[in-house]
């Protein structure tokens, strides 16, 4: 990443952008601003911005197509903002690969902490990384979990699941998502089966009265927000 990270920030509303330029600067940000979806695809793919900032209403395609496009060629994280709040924009948004969804008006100091957050998701994991969040240990190259220093035994699945939940923490992961990484594309749809492995994985690494590393968006996913 650049000493100053680039933004891409594309939203049809001048008034919006100028704001959004101005809440990046001062935040140690640089911004790239676009006012319609090719704008942005054009922009980005020229100069490799660090993350984008989308609005989902644009004068010549919506949000989501920018996403799914820009998530053909591109992992840089991805911020939806837009006024529009029902629950099926949101889950079709972050289906197609956005990180976050942030719903206007919004706070400058949260839309900051949510950039800042998928930011640092972003940086790679090393292959030796161990992850540590209240007394839950996830050691990825041995594939090791312990609590309060205690090893608990995991499934394969079961393994590759947290995995991938931790290496995403904070970010809401979709079901889509997570059964396409663990179980292969043909499992995209069968929820059942990614409802069973969820409800197993949390009876052995929460003991009972402690924290609850697995949070559920109720229709859209999990995330670990330990």
């Amino acid at each position: 990443m650049s000493q100053k990270p680039v933004v891409l920030v594309c939203d049809d509303e001048s008034q919006i952008l100028r704001a959004l330029r101005v809440i990046l600067r001062d935040a140690g940000f640089e911004a790239l601003p676009a006012d319609s979806g090719e704008q942005a695809l054009d922009l980005a793919a020229v100069h490799t911005p660090d993350a984008a900032i989308l609005d989902l209403v644009l004068p010549d395609m919506d949000g989501v197509e920018v996403c799914r496009r820009l998530r053909e060629w591109s992992k840089m994280p991805i911020i939806v903002l837009s006024a529009v709040g029902e629950e099926d924009i949101k889950v079709r948004a972050l289906a197609v690969g956005a990180d976050d969804y942030i719903t206007k008006p919004f706070s400058p100091r949260e839309l900051i902490a949510r950039l800042q957050a998928v930011l640092r998701r972003a940086e790679p994991e090393p292959e030796d990384a161990v992850i540590r969040a209240e007394g839950l240990e996830v050691d990825l190259a041995a594939r090791v979990v312990r609590r309060d220093g205690e090893e608990i035994h995991l499934t394969p699945r079961e393994f590759d699941l947290l995995r991938v939940l931790v290496i995403n923490r904070g970010r809401l992961v979709t079901y889509r998502e997570l059964l396409t990484t663990v179980w292969g594309q043909a499992y995209s749809d069968d929820t059942q089966v990614l409802r069973g492995h969820v409800a197993n994985l949390r009876r052995k690494i929460e003991p009972p009265g402690g924290p609850r590393y697995v949070k559920t968006d109720p229709r859209v996913g999990y995330r670990f927000a330990a």
